[in-house]
């Protein structure tokens, strides 16, 4: 164990194709976090070197003098880090890929934090978050774990209740939201306050304001405001204006199930699939160049496929298009855009050092701001942070329309963290029909097996016993 050192910033999942933004991100601002070095950590050591290479060569393409360099275990990562970022994809981008497939070769959408997929995700990471959250609470108890890893309001429940490491749940789709609404209304997003609520992958806007002035009505009577509000075609505007709350993008995969199963069929795809081709290819590029001694172009490459990521975001489940098509990639600096996965994850560690105190929305104990759920509940709210603390802002109670939902996804969660750690399949099992994206007791067992394989190479049934939900796939 060691005291945090306030220049050392640590990411676990180092290896993973975010982790070069977070690099510039910390980069950016590492006066104000006090920031001298970034120390990456992956099991995938081919992996780790090459984006620890291209955080490199991105911070010599923007300056500055944050050193980036690679960890030979996860402990070294850890000990003595004044924040340690995780962001781990358990089986990889080919196991998000595989269990979308799955789902929606069982009639269920394919998306990786919701329904079956999401489910299967939770499983599989809820006990190596766990295991990692131990790790930096005995070797830099006073460190912030910021949680990126998803699903990450149920990987933040979970350590938030089996581990006593300080952590923060963190997502840039709120923020994207907020952006987009103050874009489309044409406003400055300094000046303009939204009313946000619910859990991570859950939430809705319930209310805007402008420099003090109610501006809800005039957005949900424009349609041409309220599409505006997404890159693709997600929800009739008459469902907006009959909730009079505006959903974040994930709530497709609860209010459309059908039209994205529809889309996702048609294509043969799912966007766990599509990204994993897209970083094929991103791979094999930086490799190219970056063994050239290539480092510009290697960080040309990277935005270039920054761009065609988000660009082609929902176009799959929302319109049956791809990631493929031509004309999806944005025209925007990916490294300096207001708002984004590097954005959020700055703005929480600035505020936490006290050098930037902020309201933020991100996951955290409930502690009474939302009426009705329990305290420590982790849910997705504005809170204020500043050095060392996060305190929930008190809301009003949740809209009749999505109380129950809302409530139903945490008892959801509390029922697959609980099949996780105990590897029961029944358990797991009663999390499928408490979860509103599935709800039926049937199906599950098939899920289960078409996720997870039904039956050891010794043919020993998966369903007694423990499960290793980590190391389980579908047998052949």
């Amino acid at each position: 164990m060691s005291k945090p050192t306030e220049g050392r910033v640590a990411l676990i999942g180092g290896g993973g194709v975010r982790a070069p933004l977070v690099v510039y991100g910390v980069n950016e601002v590492a006066q104000a976090l006090g920031a001298e070095e970034m120390v990456l950590w992956d099991p995938d050591a081919t992996r780790l070197a090459i984006m620890v290479a291209l955080g490199k060569a991105i911070v010599a393409e923007f300056g500055g003098s944050l050193r980036v360099r690679g960890a030979s275990s996860i402990e070294e990562a850890i000990e003595g880090s004044r924040f340690v970022l995780n962001s781990v994809r358990v089986g990889g981008i080919a196991g998000r890929a595989a269990d979308e497939m799955a789902a929606i070769a069982r009639g269920y959408p394919g998306q990786e934090t919701t329904g079956p997929a999401g489910i299967a995700m939770a499983l599989r990471t809820v006990p190596v978050a766990i295991e990692q959250a131990r790790l930096v609470e005995r070797l830099s108890p006073e460190a912030w774990l910021v949680n990126f890893t998803n699903p990450a309001g149920l990987i933040t429940q979970a350590v938030s209740r089996h581990t006593r490491a300080n952590i923060v749940g963190i997502c840039d789709t709120p923020t994207e939201l907020f952006h987009n609404i103050a874009r489309a209304l044409g406003l400055p997003n300094e000046d303009v306050i939204c009313d946000y609520v619910g859990l991570n992958h859950l939430g809705w806007v319930r209310g805007v304001w402008h420099n003090g002035q109610d501006v809800f009505d005039r957005l949900l009577e424009d349609e041409t405001l309220l599409r505006q509000l997404y890159l693709a075609p997600l929800f009739d505007v008459r469902m907006i204006r009959a909730l009079r709350l505006i959903p974040t993008e994930y709530l497709f995969f609860y209010y459309e199930r059908q039209r994205a199963l529809a889309n996702q069929r048609s294509q043969g795809a799912s966007r766990g699939a599509e990204i994993e081709q897209l970083n094929v290819t991103l791979i094999d590029t930086l490799t190219s160049r970056l063994n050239a001694g290539d480092g510009h172009g290697a960080v040309q490459a990277y935005a270039a496929y920054l761009n065609q990521r988000s660009g082609s975001y929902m176009k799959l489940e929302a319109e049956g298009g791809s990631a493929f098509d031509e004309g999806v990639e944005l025209d925007v600096d990916p490294f300096r855009v207001s708002s984004g996965y590097h954005r959020i994850a700055i703005d929480v560690m600035s505020a936490l050092t006290g050098a930037r105190p902020a309201t933020i929305v991100v996951n955290t104990r409930n502690q009474g701001a939302i009426p009705g759920l329990p305290d420590d509940d982790i849910v997705e709210i504005a809170s204020h942070i500043d050095r060392n603390s996060i305190t929930p802002e008190a809301t009003d109670a949740l809209p009749d329309a999505v109380l129950g939902m809302v409530q139903s996804v945490k008892a959801y969660e509390r029922a697959v963290i609980d099949a996780s750690l105990t590897g029961d399949w029944l358990t797991a099992r009663k999390a499928m029909l408490i979860h509103p994206a599935v709800g039926e007791w049937s199906p599950s067992q098939q899920l289960l097996e078409g996720l997870f394989g039904h039956a050891h190479d010794d043919g020993e049934c998966l369903c007694e016993g423990r499960i290793p939900w980590s190391v389980a796939r579908p047998s052949a």
